[in-house]
């Protein structure tokens, strides 16, 4: 039976400096609990605490088990735990921290079974559906993994189907190309190691040996499977301890689905006790009363508390902007460079971050044009921009052909659209959009080399200025944070609920996600948007009066 209290002087010493709520959560007793962490709330500062008072208080750490998201957030919780437990005299990674896949991967290894070679679904498509276009691939990529992980479909269960449709046939074309180069793909790491824990009852056995103390973070984000897998370890004791948000469930398109997280006491931990961390500690009192005013909109939520530190000051400011994408960047950036400590430098001459936020990946390109016209170094982690396609230098060759580099750039290049395929056309489309501004191809070409340089002096790993869309943004925080695109039809994305199967629960999540963006910030958030046409959040979180322009 563990205690409450711990008896280590490090482990008292970290559990003194927690505050009532997460010290509460940290020290629970084991059994199916819940921990409910907004944004802020410091839920990895909770389970670092939690898994040094278990170590403390008896229990093996090879019979602990932490499963994070995604890499990045395992890396940091297995840095945390190594300095958290090494005071305890336990060497690196006693606990197993792993992703998901990791997890499954493992499981399957030690079984003997195959694990190799781990395929590319992109490629694979390719390969087994030469006709199809990038966007057909993606929407099959999103129904595959559909069937996988939330339907557990198999593909020789519709082969044998005689009324099995296109997109049904698709799926049992790519689970041939997979089974043919005798390797699995990224969604199989779940699939397969679950069915194995399923139908070999010692493998189950030994693994929940070592998950009989299981960790789980983002609960909020995992798929049908990936939850089957965690609950399947974790019983029959049920020592589970999910860390979750239901405001922060934007992932519906990796098969999240918010339901899961608020039905789980009835529908799989029949006696899952549910704590709180109510202190948002990263967010100004301004920010967080407005994110808390938007979000109460949703239905499908938690009632919950979400209160500011005492002292936790900063502002909200509202830019009401009639100009373009990128003047509004301009502008956004203009304040902030004139500021002390503005984004100048690698670090912007000082120690504040800065972040500007969108709802697509498109919207980023004026915040790239913007910065690069204001010499600002800035980091866009997985942004692939038009200008540095290799298939501009392709397309502005083929554009001189035997006429050289002195023809109209704008004659030419439309000169080449009949024969643009799939993958060329959007960047033909962005040298058409260039072109008139130049006399003929050479100095077009060299536009485009002087822009690529000074994207490879400016766009760096430690630049203060951070462009990302705000799903990215997921578990980051800047200083100072502008979401640019707080207008009718943009945020929330017209499109993504016009197309969801069920427009109210798709509203729900683009508001999730507008919490998430404006909940980043700890020092001040800026919402840019059209005086003319704001978001329907601004008209939920701000009075009408607060939305009109200055006189």
């Amino acid at each position: 039976m563990l205690r409450s209290m711990a008896s280590h002087p490090a482990v008292v010493e970290r559990l003194a400096r927690l505050a009532p709520d997460q010290r509460a959560a940290a020290t629970a007793p084991p059994g199916p609990i819940l921990c409910v962490a907004p944004a802020g709330s410091g839920k990895t500062t909770t389970l670092v605490a939690r898994i040094a008072w278990l170590v403390d208080e008896g229990v093996d750490p090879g019979q602990i088990a932490a499963i994070s998201f995604n890499r990045k957030a395992a890396v940091e919780l297995a840095e945390r735990l190594e300095v958290a437990l090494e005071p305890l005299g336990r060497p690196t990674g006693a606990v197993r921290v792993r992703t998901f896949h990791a997890l499954g991967l493992e499981i399957l290894r030690e079984a003997g079974e195959p694990t190799a070679p781990l395929l590319d679904r992109e490629a694979v498509l390719r390969t087994a559906l030469p006709d199809t276009t990038p966007a057909e691939r993606r929407r099959l990529d999103t129904i595959i993994s559909r069937l996988k992980l939330d339907l557990g479909v198999e593909a020789t269960a519709v082969a044998a189907d005689p009324e099995a449709g296109p997109l049904a046939r698709a799926f049992v074309a790519y689970e041939q190309a997979i089974a043919e180069a005798g390797g699995l793909d990224f969604d199989d790491l779940v699939v397969r190691s679950t069915r194995l824990l399923e139908t070999e009852p010692p493998v189950l056995a030994s693994w929940r040996a070592r998950c009989a103390h299981l960790l789980v973070d983002e609960a909020q984000d995992l798929d049908r499977s990936q939850l089957r897998m965690a609950l399947l370890l974790a019983a029959p004791a049920n020592r589970i301890f999910l860390v979750g948000d239901d405001d922060q469930s934007i992932y519906g398109w990796r098969l999240a689905d918010v339901r899961r997280l608020l039905a789980l006491a009835e529908t799989s931990l029949p006696g899952l006790r549910r704590v709180d961390l109510v202190t948002n500690y990263r967010c100004p009192a301004a920010v967080i009363s407005r994110a808390v005013r938007l979000i109460e909109g949703n239905r499908e939520r938690f009632d919950k508390r979400i209160a500011a530190r005492p002292d936790a000051p900063g502002a909200v400011i509202l830019a009401p902007l009639t100009a373009d994408d990128a003047d509004r960047c301009h502008a956004v950036l203009r304040s902030w460079v004139a500021a002390p400590g503005g984004p100048g430098g690698p670090r912007g001459g000082g120690d504040d971050t800065f972040g500007i936020l969108t709802r697509t990946n498109r919207e980023l390109l004026p915040a790239v044009v913007a910065a690069l016209a204001r010499d600002v170094p800035f980091r866009a982690t997985g942004l692939e921009l038009p200008v540095e396609s290799p298939l501009v230098d392709g397309l502005l060759h083929a554009a001189a052909g035997g006429s050289g580099w002195a023809r109209s750039p704008l004659v030419a290049l439309t000169a080449l659209r009949p024969d643009a395929g799939e993958e060329a056309r959007p960047i033909l489309a962005a040298l058409l959009a260039w072109a008139p501004a130049y006399p003929d191809l050479a100095a077009l070409a060299a536009a485009i080399a002087d822009v690529r340089a000074r994207l490879a002096r400016l766009r760096r790993d430690d630049a203060a200025l951070t462009l990302a869309t705000a799903h990215a943004t997921k578990g980051l925080e800047f200083d100072h944070v502008a979401v640019v695109d707080m207008d009718d039809g943009r945020f929330p994305s017209a499109r993504s609920i016009a197309d969801a199967e069920d427009p109210r629960r798709a509203l729900e999540e683009e508001r999730r996600l507008a919490y998430v963006a404006w909940t980043r910030a700890r020092r001040s958030l800026t919402l840019v948007y059209d005086p003319d046409a704001p978001s329907v959040f601004l008209r939920e979180a701000f009075e009408p009066w607060e939305l009109e322009p200055a006189a």
